[in-house]
């Protein structure tokens, strides 16, 4: 029985890995599951035994992305014992990791079109904003800045950074953008301080 779940992990992993490179070098619209199930070595049988729809496959993959950028921005921000530069690096990482090739398509665009914002926001609020969310209250409980509601600020913040991210994803070609960027939201973050 163990044997059989490990496989079955396996097939899930090796379908999902296969279906984000497609996903991210042919955008949603033009992969084909076939390709995938080619690449992948299975059936189509084995996709549809896992995943309803590519749809299906889609939401799960962009899932692991969100899973990812979010890994990265805590790991990003534990570089770090102050507070207010952890929230930086935090906030960097996020932006930094989802302009990145292998995840800008699936994150940004073709993301909330496919999946739609509700689902979009909600995986986010599952990920990045969650981290982001804890930061900040964990800042506002050490007198940082002001008492004001926290889901509000966080709200705030994060439509701060996936606008800021949504807007890189088709300037990233543009020099200096990401580093003007970044010193946009080193003085918006210093802005916050009481």
């Amino acid at each position: 029985m163990r044997r059989n779940k490990a496989a079955t992990a396996e097939t899930i992993r090796k379908l999902i890995d296969v279906a984000r490179i497609h996903f991210t070098d042919y955008g949603y619209a033009d992969t084909a599951l076939e390709s995938i199930v080619h690449e992948a070595n299975l059936t189509r049988g084995a996709v549809y035994h896992h995943f309803r729809s590519k749809k299906e496959l889609f939401r799960i993959v962009l899932e692991d992305v969100q899973r990812e950028v979010a890994e990265r921005v805590e790991q990003e921000a534990s570089a770090s014992e102050d507070l207010w530069q952890q929230l930086y690096l935090g906030c960097r990482a996020f932006i930094m990791a989802a302009v990145e090739e292998r995840n800008r398509r699936i994150m940004l665009i073709d993301g909330p079109a496919i999946l739609g914002w509700e689902v979009w926001r909600e995986m986010d609020k599952n990920h990045s904003m969650r981290l982001l969310r804890e930061q900040l209250g964990t800042m506002q409980d050490h007198g940082y800045f002001r008492m004001v509601p926290l889901d509000a600020m966080t709200h705030f913040v994060s439509g701060g950074l996936n606008e800021t991210a949504l807007w890189l994803a088709n300037e990233s070609l543009q020099p200096n953008v990401l580093d003007e960027t970044m010193k946009v939201l080193a003085v918006f973050l210093e802005g916050l301080k009481q």
